[in-house]
């Protein structure tokens, strides 16, 4: 059986095969056709932190492969009580438990989990370090859109420091040859951006320049230090809108990976026209999470080779 941590550790083949798997399933149900007969599991949603396109999305893919979900949050649990994240992880699998789908706000949570769970164990986004599963709904939207990822320029821009899904996605799109860029003010851009398949950019114009796909990113307020970023600035320099995106390919689509700060990090305008892919990305998010959930089993469909 397999795990899912990052985008970092995984191979370009695997990559490959979740998304070939995520398209199968995509053809199936936009189809109408019913998805094979697989050996059922019940799956573990255990959700640290608020979320809902997220567990949601898992819940649905769970529900199309005929698993059984069993909803977890943290804030309803004996960890209120004391109980350390090692002993719940314990708890739950002599509950009998057979995966787990864990999102933490502690960096590298997925991983402890897993030595003491012993299953599949899938992020679902652990503090700043990656959100696996998104950066595939992000890529299967980009193949959706453009037929192919290798030679890409992609601008990543806005809240690059805590974002898990700018880390997943700049491995993963560098891994399947695009141009990765982050775009944002020094105090948004990591200082371990060297070690990031990425150029940093801190001027919005030159780093959207000729960019084919433009992702942008929330402020996650939620982690940062008080005085960080004044979002009227931020506003100012770096919203990604009908006047900044003059600056990219005339046919770029423009990307977020949700929730969306309408009027700061992307206008309405931008939001609901033509080249937005938000709403492809949220449902997209359902195929790429079924891909992840029978990868786990070692459940892949047999059409899923073909299709790489």
């Amino acid at each position: 059986m397999n795990s899912l941590f990052t985008i970092r550790n995984l191979s370009v083949d695997v990559i490959n095969d979740l998304l070939s798997s995520a398209r199968v399933y995509k053809n199936l149900i936009e189809s109408g056709l019913q998805v094979p007969e697989i050996p059922k599991h019940t799956v573990g949603l255990l959700f640290f932190e608020n979320s809902t396109r997220t567990r949601v999305s898992f819940e649905q893919a769970a529900n199309y492969l005929g698993y059984k979900c069993i909803n977890f949050s943290g804030s309803g649990s004996s960890m209120k009580k004391g109980e350390t994240l090692k002993d719940t992880i314990l708890t739950l699998k002599h509950e009998r438990l057979e995966a787990v789908v864990m999102r933490h706000e502690a960096s590298g949570a997925c991983n402890l989990a897993a030595k003491y769970f012993e299953g599949p164990v899938i992020n679902a986004g652990d503090g700043r370090h990656e959100h696996p599963t998104q950066a595939l709904a992000d890529a299967l939207t980009i193949l959706d859109r453009k037929g192919k990822i290798k030679g890409l320029k992609v601008a990543i821009v806005g809240d690059v420091t805590n974002s898990r899904v700018a880390r997943s996605n700049a491995w993963l799109l560098s891994k399947l040859g695009a141009e990765v860029r982050f775009v944002g003010p020094r105090t948004l851009v990591p200082g371990q951006s060297s070690t990031l398949p990425a150029t940093v950019y801190h001027d919005l114009r030159s780093g959207l320049i000729d960019t084919d796909v433009v992702m942008a990113l929330r402020l996650q307020r939620e982690r940062m230090d008080n005085g960080v970023v004044s979002v009227s600035e931020f506003r100012r320099l770096y919203q990604v809108n009908r006047g900044s995106l003059r600056a990219c390919a005339p046919d770029a689509i423009v990307m977020h990976p949700g929730p969306l700060n309408r009027g700061v990090e992307i206008d309405d305008l931008t939001a609901d026209g033509p080249s937005s892919t938000i709403n492809e990305q949220v449902t997209n998010g359902i195929y790429v999470r079924m891909a992840a959930l029978a990868w786990a089993f070692e459940n892949v469909p047999a059409k899923a080779g073909s299709l790489k």
